[in-house]
């Protein structure tokens, strides 16, 4: 596997490369995060990985300093994964002086949800995306369900701005007991992270419950909630939306119930489609 610190190196190595295939990352990769690489691998010629850790897109108070950088561990694993080049630039290389052009995302996507409680961090997503998009240039890029509102955030990033880049998803990966793969996980202690599928059970006790016929919405919200109260959690959201829009859900509509919640120091999220 080809590594390139610099813009410039990496537009040399890609040039005339073919079919491109890009995965963007922030690093201390997972399994989740391996099989986005290997879907990759069946989608192009050259597969691109890219680790950068992007402070635009946390807030003041959030885990910039101490987010995990696990870098050598992460090459191995994304040669092993078969991943051509990877792009691993410093902070100097990204933004070599302050980002003063940033992507603002449409503002019934980003004040719901995620960028309700995360203020501008979508903005930040987005801008450092089309930075990367401008750079690697790909033919397609994959990026994972389990952050689903970035997923609509970036499609609809792509399609408005008429990128020449097809956006694929990847299937959320699971523990064997149903907790979502996440860099964060690790902050978890022990007994946190034998509570920490409790956020997937409730998601997928709504799913069933609606596939059975159940339409009150905001009662399964609530009873979510409370029950992730009950057991020390600090709930953010429970929400049951249209796929789509990701906005209220009506009858008919295709449907994502999502899920928010700190537990201790560290805040998970997930979602199931119904």
């Amino acid at each position: 596997m080809q590594i390139h610190p610099t813009i410039a190196g990496l537009r040399a190595a890609l040039a005339d490369a073919g079919r491109v295939a890009f995965v963007p990352t922030m690093g201390n990769l997972h399994d989740g995060h391996i099989a986005l690489m290997r879907q990759a691998r069946s989608q192009a010629d050259v597969v691109v990985a890219s680790i950068f850790v992007n402070r635009l897109q946390f807030g003041p108070k959030e885990d910039f300093d101490k987010y995990p950088r696990t870098f050598e561990n992460d090459c191995a694993r994304l040669t092993d994964a078969g991943v051509d080049i990877l792009f691993a630039p410093d902070e100097g290389e990204m933004y070599p002086t302050p980002q003063r052009y940033h992507v603002e995302p449409d503002a019934a996507h980003i004040t719901i949800l995620e960028g309700a409680v995360r203020p501008g961090h979508f903005g930040g997503v987005a801008t450092v995306v089309l930075k990367l998009f401008n750079i690697v240039q790909p033919d397609v890029a994959l990026f994972g369900k389990k952050d689903y509102q970035q997923l609509m955030v970036l499609r609809n990033m792509v399609r408005e701005l008429a990128l020449p880049i097809e956006v694929i998803p990847g299937e959320t990966i699971r523990a064997e007991d149903g907790l979502a793969l996440s860099s964060r996980n690790g902050y978890l202690s022990a007994t946190e992270r034998a509570e920490a599928p409790r956020l997937y059970r409730q998601l997928d006790r709504i799913r069933s419950r609606i596939a059975a016929g159940e339409r009150d919405f905001l009662r399964l919200e609530t009873e979510a909630v409370a029950e992730l109260a009950a057991h020390g959690w600090q709930p953010d959201y429970i929400a049951i939306r249209r796929r789509a829009d990701l906005q209220a859900a009506a009858n008919g509509d295709a449907l994502v119930v999502l899920g928010a919640a700190r537990l201790g120091n560290t805040r998970l999220i997930d979602n199931l489609e119904i």
